[in-house]
């Protein structure tokens, strides 16, 4: 019987296991398999494989049963996930269902999750800005979080490395708080939009208006072609997974690209219990699964762990990972653990109409729009709210059709469609302060469906966000009626947290291992071999799309990993 177990140990034994195929997860596998090690990826959901599992990828509007919207009574059984914008009829089937993995809402939080083979890299906005220093010196500045423990010197050739692979369009805009990239050739701005930049940069020294970058293929390069992938071809249904490959995610690009070396493993249907921590060995040794389809527990072993399962879910991974030496939760001494989360605000909006350029219009389609970095606080602390927003801003024109008449009258009507006028809109991305009191938790007396503790949620907005909400509509307010738009509206949706789908916090990195989780290589202080690199490493949420941020991150901690672990597994 010994064998036996010995040789299950034995099969059961990798270099390196990766918690979770997304967006970081896809990343530290990729580079993982590449660098020679034996790797074993955890992923809770089932296998979607590039264009074999996108079912609707090519299905045409008319072939949808409800052309595209999603029924009542799907709405009314999903009242959680049902609010967010991409869960359609044509990609519901990658979201969570709320009552598949339910969780405790200490505050209303509304939490969009996708468990399968790549997450939420299928569905996700595909926005790609960097960070620069004003972003990481935000909290030692203000006194808020704590210092990161990383300066954008220390990420910068690691947003080049993953750019590369990636595919970034965009251009050279040359805005210190928004340092340039790789790009491939970017996506212009559409008549309305330029006229829209001229004016607030001809206004306003310190704002601009820019392309916003996205991780699209507008020209592949050599490497794009080896991935498989080809270009983007604008379709704009990138929700549905893309058949070309054209924007990034881990289905179409680092998942197969660590298959391929042949030193990956991928192990779907695999919900994470907890890591394995050793007191004798004072190290974690590895990790607790279990079946989903099966229900058995089984344990997988390894000298190096990346725990990328999502921001909610590595925090609900790490508080369970008790053992002699951490009972309340791994390389938890300072009690900090699942603390000061944060996410993005995105409650407030602002439209508009313009009478201008009445003779143009746009043809096709493009996969971002336009973009206004961060203007408040950048360089001082100026409001009487700390940190400060970016936004979103786009214009288009849609066709007016008229439906009275009968007959010929409507039919000649129906046929005879003319051009309504140009209408903008603008949507902010606010960043949060990290609170103690923003927790993600376990609740100890309730477990789901595989005997994990239910996670618990408690992060609320503050002051200081209803500020910024208040300042950012006053703001594109006066832009707006600057530029000579008419009909100007705002609209404060009052949403929950989570929406945004930027849930960052809970593990931050920091200098300190009294005041933070992770050092400077996104490994844990207390827990030398395991690292972790998706949202819950952040300190600070700044205002950029975060994925550029993490997949960075992801790289530079591997290549840590592998120079260095050794070291310490010995």
């Amino acid at each position: 019987m010994a064998n036996f177990n010995i040789d299950s140990t034995k099969e059961n034994t990798y270099d390196a296991i990766v918690i979770g195929s997304g967006m970081s997860g896809g990343w530290a596998a990729k580079e993982l398999a590449d660098k020679g090690l034996k790797t074993l990826i955890l992923e809770r959901g089932r296998d979607v494989k590039h264009n074999v599992d996108y079912p609707t990828t090519n299905m045409m509007p008319w072939e949808f049963k409800h052309r595209m919207q999603v029924p009542q009574e799907v709405v009314d059984e999903n009242p959680v996930v049902s609010k967010c914008y991409n869960f359609r009829e044509d990609s519901m089937h990658f979201f969570v269902k709320d009552k598949e993995h339910p969780y405790v809402q200490e505050k209303p939080f509304d939490w969009i999750r996708g468990y399968q083979v790549g997450g939420k890299s299928i569905m996700w906005a595909r926005q790609t800005q960097r960070w620069s220093d004003f972003d990481f010196e935000g909290p030692a500045r203000d006194g808020f979080a704590v210092d990161w423990p990383i300066r954008y010197k220390d990420i910068a050739p690691w947003y080049s490395y993953v750019e590369k692979f990636v595919g970034i369009a965009g251009f050279k805009d040359g805005l210190p708080n928004l340092p340039d990239g790789e790009f491939l050739p970017g996506y212009d701005l559409n008549c309305v939009e330029g006229y829209f930049k001229e004016k607030v940069e001809s206004t306003y020294k310190d704002r601009n208006i820019i392309s916003a970058r996205c991780a699209h293929l507008s020209e592949p390069q050599p490497i794009h072609l080896e991935q498989g992938r080809g270009q983007c071809m604008n379709r704009a249904l990138c929700q549905r997974g893309c058949p070309f490959g054209g924007y990034f995610n881990s289905n179409s690009s680092t998942i197969p690209w660590a298959l391929k070396t042949g030193n990956a493993t991928l192990r779907p249907f695999s919900v994470v219990h907890s890591l394995i921590y050793d007191d004798a060995k004072e190290k974690v040794t590895g990790v607790r699964v279990v079946d989903s389809e099966s229900k058995e527990m089984i344990e997988y072993y390894a000298s190096i762990v990346f725990v990328n399962a999502g921001a909610l879910n590595t925090n609900l991974i790490l508080l369970n990972s008790t053992s002699n030496r951490f009972p309340n939760g791994l390389g938890n001494d300072n009690g900090l653990l699942g603390k000061y989360a944060a996410f993005h605000n995105y409650r407030a909006r602002v439209s508009a109409r313009y009478e201008g350029f009445p003779d143009k219009t746009t043809v096709g389609r493009r996969p971002t729009s336009g973009y206004i970095p961060r203007f408040r606080n950048v360089y001082k602390q100026e409001t009487d709210f700390l940190r400060g927003y970016a936004a979103g801003f786009s214009a288009g024109r849609q066709v007016d059709r008229n439906y009275d008449g009968v007959g010929e009258s409507l039919k000649s009507n129906l046929l005879n469609p003319e051009w309504g006028g140009w209408r903008v809109g603008s949507h902010m991305m606010g960043e949060t302060i990290p609170k103690e009191s923003n927790y993600w938790g376990i609740d100890a007396t309730q477990n789901d469906e595989w005997g994990i503790p239910l996670l618990k949620v408690n992060v609320d907005y503050d002051d200081n966000d209803e500020k910024m909400v208040a300042d950012y509509i006053e703001q594109l307010t006066e832009m707006f009626t600057m530029a000579g738009f008419t009909d100007i509206q705002s609209n404060d949706s009052k949403q929950a947290p989570g929406l945004d789908i930027h849930e960052m916090g809970g593990v931050r990195m920091g200098k300190d291992p009294k005041t933070s989780l992770l050092d400077k290589w996104n490994r844990m202080h207390l827990a030398k071999n395991v690292f972790v690199t998706d949202g819950a490493c952040m300190t600070s949420t700044s205002t950029q799309n975060p994925s550029l941020t993490y997949m960075a991150l992801t790289a530079r901690a591997v290549d840590f990993a592998v120079k260095e672990m050794p070291k310490e597994t010995t």
